[in-house]
């Protein structure tokens, strides 16, 4: 870290790493392709999938290039007049001019005669060449000449695509706009400085923008396809770790300006000090992102790919790029509270130390952190039992936690498609709009009907086309499509046909239906393989860098509290305040991903911390300054980067909006009470078993200079807040000339 300090706080070498920056970024900008993420691809099952198995056999069907648009017409409920009933005829008939199949666009009526049905058949590569088009021409021939109150929707695999594309339609301008937004105005409000925050907040924008033609570019040779709400979740990482690396980095800077006059210097040390924990906590993230590698879900390898390698160019930026832009800027960033070196602190270390420790800063008052973490110290254990309590009673929200949404649950407000398959709910068979295969050995294709047929939840079952030794039986449920219902009559088929024996049980069972269940399964199964992996990452990150094997158990349990009470509160709100029946098959990993991670992060910048304080003080005492020094800007970074997950709510994806909320909670959870209070008071509790099996060295001797601190992050206070009268001379204290 040494090297690395020099050259980007040196004299002329900032300036280089500046302008060399400029130049590999504009190259790369330039040579690297920007992609098309607008789409919104199902998550990818592994070939083993049987529903995976059916959609590659059936491309030798004749149908394979075959798609549906379904077109439903209601009064809102009302039954529907003759002059209605021949508004739908005429639109049928020009709807059936748009078809592959002109004769099978036939109007269907309810039997309680408030709605009208018309699917039409399409060509699957022209509408992938054209969804919106081929979707607004539809509803342009449904909608022509309909009588007043009399209204037309699109539903079926186009509508819900064309549904998904619109939502995802300009999405990363909306979201990279409210994340700039939020962003700096909590750096504004961090820094209390009008000039300062656009520096931290270009140098990330710029990461961002990189991170992303890098993802896309990476993305073919690893295998992966980035879509719209990868790029999503990637933007919102980059900016939330990248800007929480800039607090902690420029918090350090700010102090060390404090008491040395060469802003060089400051930085040197600075990034000598605080660089090696932001590294560890950076490569934390990256490496427990990287292990959704292992996952069968290629939108889950897709999403760990892309996010890793946004950690790893935002860490670069925070250690590379924005201590040489600010060292270049000057002391005038800080405007209009300019730190400022003391007299004592040109007269040395020792000088300027107030409490023999030869820190070479001066102890001030008591603040807001340290009676707090006094408070923690004299009653440890009441302060654990109190948050492990209110920690307990939000994880009873996981009585009502369940996982997969129904195909009209999985998108905010009410698009076409949505409004339209829950008029076919009410008015026709719920799973008139779904679509479920059954490929059967062509000589066994009676029985396979026959045992389709008895399975309950089947409504029909009927033999069509073959190819290859294989019939095709379409098989219409009486479930909604993709609901918790759909998936178990697919099952059911699965297991009728297996226990038939003979050819029978060579029959397999795939379409929209089946793809979701498999990806139900194949996401538990990523769950249950990466969770303990991640864990075992974080622990071995923990243990070597706290020398520890206490210590790690401890923090990872905590983590784990948060995550359990987070995703509670967060179950509990879906069901009772915003209407969400479940959870969507990947979030409770992405969000296990994320807080994990994230959460350690914040536990590394303190526990660091108070190992170096230990050295001096102990380890009691060493928590306690160590919570004083990193509570205002940890707490500050947390809110931020809270704040950041939380605008992933702006897209109009209930997948999106549920990890972003389960994300803010947690972090809130882990920054304002775990971090705070319990993770101090298990330390008080343990002492130096905390440490264990690591024992501590000899105290240093007062009036020694002492060795950068691996990371030293107060929090930005405002002139003269912290100071008492007299701990310092005035020089000392923010200059506002």
């Amino acid at each position: 870290m040494r090297p690395l300090a020099r050259l980007v706080s040196g004299h002329r070498t900032a300036w280089v790493v500046l302008g060399g920056t400029l130049v590999v970024v504009a190259l790369l900008l330039a040579l690297l392709p920007s992609g098309d993420d607008e789409a919104f691809p199902p998550s990818g099952l592994p070939d083993s999938s049987e529903a995976a198995q059916v959609t590659a056999l059936l491309d030798e069907f004749p149908s394979a290039d075959a798609t549906v648009g379904i077109l439903v017409w209601s009064r809102g409920g009302a039954e529907l007049s003759s002059a209605d009933l021949a508004a739908v005829d005429t639109a049928a008939s020009a709807l059936a001019e748009q078809s592959t199949t002109p004769q099978a666009v036939r109007p269907q009526v309810s039997d309680d005669g408030s709605a009208a049905l018309v699917a039409v058949p399409l060509s699957a590569a022209d509408v992938e060449a054209d969804v919106s088009g081929t979707a607004t021409s539809l509803r342009d021939a449904a909608s022509a000449g309909l009588p007043d109150g009399l209204r037309a929707y699109l539903t079926g695999p186009v509508g819900f695509q064309d549904d998904v594309s619109n939502a995802f339609a300009g999405a990363d301008f909306r979201l990279l706009l409210v994340t700039v937004l939020v962003v700096a105005v909590l750096l504004i409000v961090t820094y209390r400085s009008p000039v300062l925050w656009i520096v931290p907040l270009v140098v990330v924008g710029v990461a961002d923008f990189l991170a992303g033609r890098v993802v896309v570019a990476l993305a073919e040779p690893l295998g992966v396809t980035v879509d719209a709400s990868i790029s999503g979740i990637l933007s919102v990482l980059v900016f939330g770790a990248g800007t929480n690396y800039a607090l902690l980095l420029v918090a350090r800077y700010r102090e060390e300006l404090l008491v040395r006059p060469d802003r060089h210097e400051a930085m040197r040390t600075a990034v000598r000090s605080a660089g090696p924990a932001i590294a560890a906590s950076g490569g934390t993230v990256a490496l427990s992102l990287a292990t959704l590698l292992l996952a069968e879900l290629s939108g889950n390898r897709a999403l760990g790919a892309a996010c890793a390698i946004g950690v790893v160019v935002a860490i670069a930026f925070a250690l590379v790029v924005l201590p040489a832009a600010l060292v270049v800027c000057g002391r005038g960033l800080f405007w209009p509270f300019v730190p400022r070196a003391s007299s004592a602190s040109v007269d040395g270390p020792a000088a300027a130390s107030t409490d023999g420790t030869g820190a070479g800063h001066a102890r001030p008052r008591q603040g807001f952190w340290e009676r707090l973490g006094r408070g923690v110290q004299r009653r440890p254990g009441r302060v654990a039992v109190a948050a492990v309590a209110g920690l307990g009673v939000l994880c009873l929200g996981l009585g009502g936690y369940a996982v997969g949404l129904s195909q009209t649950d999985q998108l905010l407000g009410d698009p076409d498609s949505v409004t339209a398959q829950r008029i076919v709910d009410d008015s026709f068979s719920a799973g008139l709009t779904s679509q479920t295969i059954v490929l059967a050995p062509t000589a066994a294709t009676d029985d396979v009907v026959r045992v389709v047929e008895g399975v309950d939840g089947v409504a029909s079952a009927t033999a069509g086309e073959q190819a290859d030794g294989l019939t095709r039986v379409d098989v219409r449920l009486d479930a909604e499509p993709e609901s918790d219902e759909a998936s178990a009559t697919v099952q059911d088929l699965r297991d009728a046909l297996h226990d038939d024996g003979g050819a029978v049980a060579d029959a397999l069972v795939g379409g929209t239906d089946a793809t979701a269940y498999d990806e139900r399964t194949a996401a538990s199964h990523d769950l249950g393989l990466i969770a303990p992996v991640i864990l075992a990452i974080v622990f071995a990150i923990l243990a070597v860098l706290l020398r520890s094997l206490v210590a790690p158990v401890l923090l990872i349990a905590s983590v784990l509290a948060t995550f359990a009470a987070s995703l509670g509160a967060a179950t509990w709100l879906f069901t009772h305040l915003l209407g969400f029946p479940a959870l969507d098959t990947s979030v409770t990993l992405y969000a296990f991903l994320f807080l994990v991670a994230l959460g350690v992060d914040y536990n590394i910048f303190l526990t660091t911390r108070a190992k170096e304080e230990r050295l001096r003080h102990g380890t009691r005492e060493g928590m306690v300054r160590a919570l004083s020094s990193t509570g205002g800007v940890i707490t500050s970074a947390g809110v931020l980067l809270a704040a950041v997950f939380a605008v992933l709510g702006v897209l109009p994806v209930v997948a999106l909006t549920q990890v972003g909320v389960i994300v803010c909670i947690g972090v809130l959870l882990d920054t304002l009470v775990v971090r705070t209070v319990l993770v101090p008071a298990l330390v008080f509790l343990t002492g130096e078993a905390f440490w264990w099996p690591s024992r501590r060295g000899p105290s240093r001797v007062p009036g020694s200079t002492p060795e950068p601190r691996d990371v030293d992050l107060r929090p930005l206070a405002s002139p003269g807040r912290d100071e008492p009268a007299g701990s310092a001379p005035p020089a000392a204290r923010e200059s506002t000339s």
